[in-house]
């Protein structure tokens, strides 16, 4: 990462911010709850789906188990999506999908195949970023960041390597 053509957008301190004001809104849409499954999508989303778990158990006192979800984000159809639990986890569950990142809302589109088999209680989308480029019909319930950018815009979010956490803009 070339950090001389990148602007900081958030520091390590106020992605922290960002992630607990995130976990309070969740549990406060949440909170007649006994249990909440977050499904990570892999890379920096599960790393953000961890982050919010840990907050999450020290604010709320129902239980909060993770889903690792994986697939291949280059495909154009829907591609496999693999998680790390049986879907019968999922039944009348509430499942928060976590992702670094909303561009287009592909990835999450995509992201939200293994939950439409069973029946649950609440599907809800949670990012980081918001990058207001929508192309699918996918919002997020719950957003540390909106930052409108150009289509030429990268924005980077380094959670998983501590000494460069940060959201970047290139």
């Amino acid at each position: 990462m070339n950090t001389a053509q990148q602007t900081l957008i958030l520091n390590a301190e106020q992605i922290h911010q960002k992630i607990r004001r995130i976990a309070f809104q969740i549990y406060e849409n949440n909170f007649e709850e006994s249990a909440l499954l977050l499904a990570g999508i892999s890379g920096e989303g599960y790393v953000l789906a961890e982050a919010l778990a840990r907050e999450l158990q020290t604010i709320a006192p129902f239980s909060v188990d993770l889903i690792h979800l994986t697939l291949d984000k280059s495909q154009v159809a829907q591609p496999v999506v693999h998680h790390d639990r049986s879907v019968v986890d999922f039944t009348n569950k509430v499942i928060v999908v976590v992702d670094d990142v909303l561009y287009t809302g592909r990835t999450l589109a995509f992201s939200l195949q293994p939950f439409l088999s069973v029946p649950i209680r609440k599907l809800q989308v949670a990012v980081l970023i918001d990058r207001n480029h929508p192309r699918y019909p996918v919002a997020a319930d719950y957003k540390g960041y909106e930052l409108s950018t150009t289509l030429t815009e990268h924005v980077d979010v380094v959670l998983s390597d501590e000494d460069k956490v940060g959201v970047y803009l290139r």
